[in-house]
């Protein structure tokens, strides 16, 4: 699918933000390993959090849906084992925490689609062999499929790097109240993407267990105090707000998002900061965010924590007059895409300079961005971030690859179709 997209002189109106992804996956997770019931609200349905519903069901945990809340009957910690191979499509955040829920139970085998199958998981499968469990690539390179012999799971200390994804420090700490004994997780390196790991401790925190957070380089997690059911509300998702609110600022527009925690531990809270630093004018009530657009200036962005958000910061660093730098985020090229690479390559194509480098990129932006044809690469944020560049260029832009949206934000084309005039952005087949 294709997303036909003319340039646009104004976005203005109201969404809502659509749930959180992260907190989704969390929850769902927690809720499946919990003793009892819980009833989750809210909840993202996307292709990404299907999987983990789906991965979660086939351990067990009885899930019925109805209209936007899912009361989930938990397994205590005491799974079935998957028929077959547990497929996570292109959830990289399914396989990475069901890796780690894995070992609690037979022998498992989680794959999916070409593109996660390039995704490395060798550092997770290390950690989880440090605390007694058997887990190992598939292939041998590192990357999924793999297979966890589980039932294993002893306990103790498990070093890991945590500059290289905060998913596999997550996985680890989700399962580890369900070990023989105590669990420690020791970080051997800085800890890159922090908000994650915050979101997790939230999620594990509600659901009563007990963790201890040492200075993000030592977590401690108690062991025989597993999850108790709960209800729970998922809140609104910044990542998927922040091109709603960069559509404002790139076309001197003014857009309200609804829906979302002013208060929130998701690290993507940051795009407000970086769009007031880029000149734009934001105004927060009590579950909601403004942007008022006005001319956009380059800035220096460190997104270490935050690399959901270099797609984004790309799409107005075209448009930014003088010199944006994007560093510290080179652990985005092994999301979806080497996001560093298909950035560089994609919004180039508006007519900014860019230069792509190891850890981020340079970009001198354009005061005319022309439109283009442009590829997401398969992934949902560039098709997103693209759809955004497309409206506040001149002339007619196509997205190929548009359907990736889907992945995490399923009506994302419908809620950008209300802040701009009828017939600005068409999906063709």
């Amino acid at each position: 699918m294709r997303a036909v997209i003319k340039g646009v002189a104004r976005a203005e109106g109201s969404v809502a933000a659509p749930p959180s992804k992260s907190y989704t996956h969390r929850a769902f997770v927690v809720a499946g390993l919990a003793e009892g019931s819980s009833e989750i609200r809210s909840y993202l349905v996307a292709g990404d959090t299907l999987a983990t519903i789906a991965g979660m069901r086939s351990f067990g945990a009885e899930i019925e849906e109805h209209n936007g809340t899912a009361i989930v009957e938990g397994t205590g910690g005491r799974l079935s084992t998957p028929r077959g191979e547990l497929d996570c499509g292109n959830s990289g955040t399914t396989l990475r925490l069901l890796t780690g829920v894995a070992a609690l139970d037979g022998v498992v085998v989680l794959t999916g689609d070409a593109s996660l199958r390039r995704r490395p998981v060798q550092p997770l499968l290390e950690a989880l062999r440090m605390l007694g469990v058997q887990a190992e690539s598939v292939p041998g390179n590192g990357c999924p499929p793999v297979r966890v012999r589980g039932s294993t799971l002893r306990g103790g200390v498990a070093r890991i790097r945590g500059d290289v994804s905060s998913q596999f420090i997550s996985s680890l700490l989700i399962v580890a109240p369900y070990a023989e004994e105590d669990v420690e997780v020791v970080l051997t390196s800085p800890l890159k993407s922090r908000p994650y790991v915050d979101m997790t401790l939230e999620v594990m925190r509600s659901f009563g267990a007990v963790v201890e957070n040492q200075g993000y380089r030592r977590f401690r997690v108690s062991a025989g105090r597993g999850y108790r059911g709960r209800s729970y509300t998922v809140e609104g998702d910044y990542s998927s707000a922040s091109y709603f609110l960069a559509l404002a600022a790139l076309t001197g527009g003014e857009v309200t998002v609804e829906n979302l925690n002013p208060r929130s531990k998701q690290g993507d809270r940051a795009i407000l900061e970086i769009l007031r630093r880029m000149g734009a004018r934001i105004t927060t009530g009590e579950g909601w965010v403004r942007v008022s657009g006005g001319e956009l200036r380059g800035v220096e962005v460190d997104l270490g924590d935050t690399p959901d958000l270099l797609p984004t910061v790309a799409a107005l660093a075209v448009k930014a007059r003088g010199e944006t730098v994007v560093k510290n985020v080179e652990h985005a090229r092994y999301k979806e895409s080497d996001r560093i690479a298909t950035c560089s390559r994609e919004f180039a194509k508006f007519g900014a300079e860019i230069e792509e480098r190891p850890d981020g990129l340079r970009v001198l932006g354009t005061e005319e961005p022309r439109g283009a044809e442009v590829s997401s690469h398969g992934d949902h944020r560039l098709a997103m971030a693209l759809s955004i560049a497309a409206l506040a260029a001149r002339g007619t832009s196509v997205v190929h690859g548009a359907q990736s949206a889907s992945i995490s934000f399923p009506g994302f084309f419908e809620a950008l179709s209300r802040l701009v005039p009828a017939g600005s952005v068409v999906l063709e087949e």
